[in-house]
């Protein structure tokens, strides 16, 4: 359990979920299309995921 909220501290975590949170605002707000919203999105979580388990292929 303390291992899940040190891994949430870090900076990459904290900068991937305000991201997530500020692009989710811009799309209900109608700044962005869906499809802007959908390719960012997208990009930012395969990212995130990507190198969680490149971290996790190397221990």
């Amino acid at each position: 359990m303390k291992e899940i909220f040190s891994n949430f501290f870090t900076v990459k975590s904290f900068i991937t979920i305000l991201l997530s949170i500020v692009f989710s605002v811009l799309a209900i707000k109608g700044t962005i299309t869906s499809d802007q919203f959908l390719m960012i999105f997208t990009t930012i979580i395969a990212f995130y995921f990507g190198t969680q388990h490149n971290k996790k292929g190397d221990k």
